[in-house]
């Protein structure tokens, strides 16, 4: 049974998709039109609550989202200037993420379903990620996504479409992690990693940090080691009642960084002849790691999408474009759904 047959289209025969994201610190709801056309995006950042903190904390993340998850939804639903009854279902981030975060988003997306006697769909955070390139150019497949963010680091294969294969994930640190970790220590407000990537990009040297290859084969990522030694740097530096030079160490850091996401991917390409690399996730608004990408993939013959900034970060249109693919095969969830916060993603894979 197929989304159509299963849910019935809206009122133009289209289908149209209310998502709701609430994985961490974004409050965020949208209503995609065939999982494509983006209806209304609507994102309601904790940042500035968080900032104060140093960094996200789940308790005050979930209190944020119960004030807000209402009222952002309906302003989703106004922009996109749909009645909740032409709706064709209500889909929502399942996991992974911040439990309580999580339970606010499924919660609220299973009471309107019930409301509104619409198909619930149950998404994952990271195929959302992938499938906001899909809001930018359609996939083809088989391709390779380049997940970077605060909590992942992954390079997933889809041999189909809905379909995926990790091939190489983080064993410590996120790079979106070990960004903040490392812009805390040079001493940069929440969240650091634009603050990095502006530093590292404007500083005319570059301390020489090192690269974490791991086994010759291999496709996992390490950045703990890198952290540890951009945090020795700078203890050194002030044991000796010098100034660190932040600026070097932060093109240092991004440097090696970079040097390593880049090389990996492309490996992974050419490996399982991928007919696209896509760049997902809140890390893909790094303007050096954007550059870099597109000026080794433009070398190396390789087509590279990477979504606007706007569905790089936490945003509901990004489930919503995810979600299409499980109303497409007739795959809902019942009002029995809970949050996941480690929901796997190749088992989410569309059947």
């Amino acid at each position: 049974m197929n989304g159509n047959e299963a849910a019935g289209a809206g009122p133009d025969g289209d289908c149209c998709i209310l998502a709701v994201e609430t994985s961490c610190d974004e409050t965020s709801a949208a209503v995609i039109k065939n999982g494509r056309e983006v209806l209304s995006n609507v994102i309601s950042s904790q940042i500035d609550t968080h900032r104060a903190f140093g960094g996200v904390v789940p308790e005050v993340a979930s209190r944020k989202h119960v004030e807000v998850i209402t009222l952002i939804m309906e302003e989703a639903l106004e922009k996109a200037g749909i009645a909740p009854s032409d709706l064709s279902a209500i889909a929502v981030t399942q996991g992974p993420g911040l439990v309580g975060a999580l339970l606010v988003g499924v919660v609220a997306a299973k009471s309107m379903a019930f409301a509104l006697d619409k198909p619930l769909i149950a998404t994952h955070h990271i195929a959302g990620h992938i499938y906001a390139n899909r809001l930018v150019k359609e996939l083809q497949y088989p391709c390779m996504a380049l997940v970077v963010s605060g909590g992942h680091t992954e390079l997933v294969l889809m041999e189909r479409e809905g379909s995926f294969k990790l091939i190489g994930r983080t064993r410590d640190d996120a790079v979106g992690e070990a960004y903040d970790k490392v812009a805390r220590a040079i001493g940069y407000p929440y969240p650091g990693g634009p603050f990095v990537d502006k530093a590292a990009l404007e500083s005319p040297t570059a301390e020489e940090l090192p690269r974490v290859w791991l086994e010759p084969d291999s496709y996992d990522f390490s950045f703990s080691g890198l952290k540890s030694a951009v945090l020795n740097l700078v203890n050194r530096s002030k044991m000796k009642g010098e100034l660190p030079d932040y600026g070097a160490i932060a093109r240092g850091f991004q440097e090696s960084v970079i040097e390593v996401l880049v090389e990996k991917a492309i490996r992974a390409v050419r490996a399982t002849s991928a007919r696209q690399l896509l760049l997902c996730g809140g890390v893909a608004a790094n303007r050096g790691l954007r550059a870099a990408l597109t000026e080794r993939c433009e070398r190396e013959g390789v087509e590279l999408i990477i979504p606007p900034h706007a569905y790089c970060t936490d945003n509901a249109a990004m489930i919503g474009a995810a979600a299409y693919l499980k109303w497409q095969s007739g795959e809902f969830a019942d009002l029995s759904l809970k949050a996941d916060p480690g929901l796997s993603l190749e088992a989410w894979s569309v059947k």
